[in-house]
């Protein structure tokens, strides 16, 4: 059983994924944007995070580089984008992860990539551009 927190501003997404994971056996805590997120993650460390790209007030990739950046524990919790962004091959090369779905995904496409990163537990490692000289 993992400590799984979503967050996802659709929130019919957010039920179906909730109700698939713990009905797996986990335990599903919810945020509904990047904002909401970095709350949740100041309450509860999960074993995973799911995290959509686009969203209001704080987007998924910049609520990974809070993670990232707050560098207390909260930058090792693998994250899983979900999302249906074009390039979101690109997106999570810059979050710096390996663990990606793109819409339309299947639940079971779902449940088994977060089986594999929560076996794996390979956090993010965020691509930081450098500036021209």
């Amino acid at each position: 059983m993992a400590d799984i927190l979503i967050v996802d501003d659709d929130i019919d997404l957010a039920d179906l994924l909730e109700e698939a994971l713990t009905d797996h056996g986990d335990h599903v805590h919810r945020a509904f944007d990047g904002v909401g997120g970095m709350r949740a993650l100041a309450n509860d460390v999960p074993d995973l995070v799911l995290l959509d790209v686009e969203m209001p007030v704080l987007d998924g990739p910049g609520m990974a580089l809070e993670m990232f950046v707050h560098n207390c524990g909260l930058e090792r919790i693998p994250i899983v984008l979900l999302s249906g962004v074009v390039d979101l091959q690109r997106v999570a090369a810059t979050v710096g992860t390996p663990y990606y779905l793109g819409k339309p995904y299947s639940l079971r496409a779902v449940l088994a990539l977060c089986e594999r990163a929560l076996a794996e537990r390979m956090p993010p490692t965020p691509a930081i551009e450098r500036p021209h000289a």
